[in-house]
């Protein structure tokens, strides 16, 4: 029975990798390209992006706190020395600070913009600036994501 507990374990761990890393690189570099791509109405299209972006997070978040408690089960003390360990807290950590730290200000420009799009408004500037900080952070927990899944069959 352990050794499947075990087993089942290390799937999940694989599973919550996959889910994460394939939503971020999913949802940032093909759903929301194609949003915009497709979609006349920009802001339609940044709504609909936006939406998602925040169902990765949640996402990020679950899959976080099980891979951090997986790892920390599993190694101990040792974990601090694990190179996934380090990775995953990274990435939650920027999925935090984008998802409570810097959606909540974009949300604030918008509506301060309102009723016209942000993009037609006084608060451009700010909202294309603070825009940029959070792409920045997203492409950077993306290549955190790509380094955690070359190293998850190395290390657990």
């Amino acid at each position: 029975m352990q050794a499947f507990v075990r087993r089942l374990s290390e799937s999940f761990f694989s599973l919550a990798v996959t889910l994460w890393v394939g939503g971020l690189w999913a949802i940032g570099f093909i759903a929301a390209p194609a949003l915009f791509a497709s979609l006349k109405d920009r802001v339609l299209a940044g709504e609909v992006a936006g939406n998602l972006f925040g169902l990765i997070a949640g996402v990020g978040i679950a899959c976080a706190a099980y891979l951090l408690a997986y790892l920390s089960l599993r190694r101990g003390k040792a974990v601090f020395r694990s190179g996934a360990f380090w990775l995953v807290l990274a990435m939650l950590v920027l999925t935090l600070v984008g998802h409570f730290g810097i959606q909540p200000v974009l949300a604030q420009l918008k509506a301060q913009a309102w009723p016209h799009s942000v993009m037609d408004s006084a608060v451009k500037s700010r909202f294309a600036a603070w825009h940029g900080v959070a792409g920045g952070l997203y492409v950077l927990q993306s290549l955190l994501g790509a380094a955690l899944v070359l190293l998850q069959g190395r290390e657990r």
